[in-house]
């Protein structure tokens, strides 16, 4: 039978054993969930989800504070890239539309402009390679170089899989921090991407972990994973401790072996983003590809009052984001002030 409690909120005594224990474990102590208990918060009901947001919302602003970090991107490499992540339309293995075309470097500081206008506080610079020949890091050599002499703002870098000698390279670059995505779980990642493995990515987090640079690993979720899977994922980013988790909703594209999945529900991808929140208390949760579509306004909404600190403004790789215009609006409509607020403006 049920309680009075579930009559009148429709929440089950496990969604209240476990946001109870999340309350004083994470919220209090500020001690992560582990994977078992990860995966009961991905198993709670839509009628404990306000609860579970609000609740992910007090770990955030007590671990991480009000600030919200907004970031921009560009591709300096973008398509053909030898790797078949089989949801990205950059493979050059799949029919995706999408070509291989090389940024120079007065594009660069252009975008790195404005970026830097929109008062974000970083910019990355991407690009769709296994992992960096000579080529692109001299490229990047002389674009850092440029980008800083033009703009104040914060260099990030994603190029793929690094050599020890490559990660002392952009050290030296002064890259601040660089992305390298884990994207699935270890038990998941075989039916997503057959050209490397898993631990390859691990080891590159790991070095650059090492190094000084800050560590952005991200994922992608709704990909067909299961929810243990996506709780194992969430325990495996727990265990790395990245600066930042970009936390990506499959967008399926055209010609992609993932192109006709459907989009992952609303209220499955907010439940998510609380979880992760709860498992990285402290971590930098940064809303990336696919929110638009997932959540729409209302759940973008929803996001940042869940767990959310740091938003990408703009466009994406290889999909259209939101007018950077609309996020920082709502960031001011939430009173959500943004971090290092660029001189620029």
């Amino acid at each position: 039978m049920s309680t009075a409690a579930e009559e009148a909120t429709g929440t089950t005594a496990e969604d209240r054993d476990i946001l109870a224990i999340a309350r004083e474990q994470v919220l209090e102590r500020g001690v992560p969930l582990d994977e078992t208990q990860i995966l009961r918060v991905m198993r709670t009901s839509d009628a404990a989800l306000t609860d579970l947001l609000a609740l992910a919302h007090e770990v955030r602003m007590k671990w991480c504070g009000p600030e919200v970090e907004v970031e921009g991107i560009v591709s300096i490499k973008t398509g053909g890239c030898p790797e078949d992540c089989h949801f990205c339309s950059q493979s050059g293995q799949f029919t995706s539309p999408v070509r291989s075309v090389w940024l120079n470097i007065p594009e660069l500081v252009k975008a790195a402009e404005q970026t830097a206008a929109t008062g974000a506080s970083e910019f990355c610079i991407v690009a769709a390679v296994r992992g960096p020949d000579e080529r692109l890091m001299t490229q990047m050599r002389e674009g850092v170089k440029a980008i800083k002499e033009a703009v104040d703002i914060e260099v990030a870098a994603s190029l793929g899989m690094l050599s020890q000698e490559q990660v002392d390279d952009l050290v030296d670059m002064g890259i601040h921090r660089y992305n390298h995505n884990l994207e699935a779980a270890r038990s998941f990642f075989p039916q997503v991407v057959t050209t490397h493995s898993w631990e390859e990515r691990w080891d590159t987090c790991l070095m650059v972990r090492e190094s000084g640079m800050e560590l952005c690993c991200g994922c992608l979720v709704g990909m067909g994973e299961t929810v243990e899977q996506r709780a194992e994922l969430a325990a495996q980013l727990g265990e790395l401790q990245p600066d930042e988790v970009p936390l990506n909703f499959l967008n399926p594209r055209p010609g992609t072996p993932f192109g006709d999945l459907p989009l992952m529900e609303s209220t499955e991808a907010l439940r998510t983003i609380a979880a992760f929140r709860l498992a990285l208390p402290r971590t930098i949760l940064r809303y990336a590809g696919g929110r638009e579509l997932t959540l729409g306004d209302l759940g973008t909404r929803d996001g940042l009052l869940g767990g959310i600190n740091a938003v990408i403004v703009g466009n994406y790789l290889t999909t259209l984001g939101r007018d950077p215009k609309e996020d920082l609006a709502l960031l001011d409509d939430l009173k959500m002030p943004i971090k290092a607020l660029s001189s620029s403006l």
